[in-house]
């Protein structure tokens, strides 16, 4: 069964700009590495402010510049790359509450950087099995948790504060959603785990908690063992460009056709190894919207295409592609018809 939906509005919010060049060496002793990723700006929320707040805000944002009534939203999928405000809390409803959806259906994602790729294929499903829906609220919100979570370390991008949304209506003609794709491999499930923290091993007054950087993380993980590693890094390398030709390949189309990719807010030297392993320079990314704003998890992609919405660099008829890589590990591509 096919369903037709299209986004309607798109709305964001951001916490405050830091200039990285300044405030690199508060997070890293490795400041020449963090420069050469590209990064500009990054955004931090104030204190206080949580994932759940901004989740609200960007929504409201999209509602209203779709003029939508919150109580006329039938659906809300909230999308996180870091901890919400709780443990054992229902982050979604809370945004549901804070937005004022009461008559919504809430359902939450927790695919890390991939979530607000994979809501799309959640509203195509909800859609198809309740054909009472018409009006879903997707948002992409992510607030770092600071303690556990080193936002220039723990990933080779920083990770900014924000939260992004978009409305989306049953039968609306334009930026239309296509097709979403998904590679899973659960082998690596264990790659971005925390140590402690949950039911096998409860905090205890551990003084050293929080997320290890890649690099050792790569060690333990793989015990050592560099034909495994690379073969990881590889893995990640080939689903990055497979996962697109598949979403393509299933509309009948082709990566060459697409107007625009907009990937997660990686790094210039990721952004460029992507664009060329499918046979584009790196302009054809979103790479100036990651240097200007960060990584802010799910929400890039939806902050991206509204940038290029309102910039007028995507007419009708063009062909974008949303893309991620999640850790779990996930590899994520929805197709939208601008």
């Amino acid at each position: 069964m096919t369903v037709h939906f299209g986004v309607v509005s798109l709305g964001h919010v951001l916490g405050d700009p830091v200039d990285v060049a300044s405030a690199a060496a508060g997070y890293t002793a490795d400041v020449d590495r963090v420069l050469g990723w590209g990064y500009r700006t990054f955004h931090r929320a104030g204190d206080g402010v949580g994932l759940t707040d901004l989740a609200a805000e960007a929504g409201a944002k999209a509602l209203g510049d779709a003029g939508v009534q919150p109580h006329e939203v039938d659906l809300v999928v909230l999308a996180m790359s870091d901890l919400s405000e709780h443990l054992y809390w229902d982050a979604a409803g809370a945004t549901q509450a804070k937005i004022g959806a009461h008559r919504s259906e809430n359902v939450l994602l927790t695919q890390a950087c991939g979530g607000g790729v994979a809501a799309f294929d959640i509203v195509a499903g909800k859609f198809a099995t309740h054909p009472g829906y018409s009006t879903a609220l997707i948002i992409g919100a992510n607030r770092v948790c600071e303690p556990y979570w080193n936002r220039m370390e723990i990933n080779t991008s920083i990770f900014s504060d924000g939260a992004a949304a978009a409305v989306v209506k049953r039968d609306h003609p334009r930026n239309r959603w296509l097709t979403t794709e998904i590679i899973s491999d659960g082998r690596y499930a264990d790659f971005m785990m925390m140590d402690v923290g949950a039911a096998a091993r409860p905090f205890a007054g551990q003084q050293d908690i929080g997320v290890k950087s890649p690099q050792k993380r790569l060690e333990e993980f793989f015990a050592g063992d560099i034909r495994k590693m690379f073969e990881f890094v590889s893995t990640i390398r080939t689903n990055n460009h497979e996962v697109v030709r598949r979403a393509c390949d299933r509309v009948g189309t082709t990566p060459a056709d697409l107007r625009k990719l907009l990937h997660l807010h990686d790094s210039v030297p990721a952004m460029t190894l992507l664009a060329k392993d499918l046979d584009h320079g790196p302009e054809w990314t979103n790479t100036e919207v990651a240097q200007a704003l960060g990584h802010v998890g799910c929400a890039d992609q939806l902050m991206s295409l509204e940038h290029y919405l309102a910039a007028g660099e995507l007419t009708e008829g063009d062909v974008v592609a949303l893309t991620s890589t999640a850790s779990g590990m996930h590899w994520l591509c929805t197709l939208l018809a601008i």
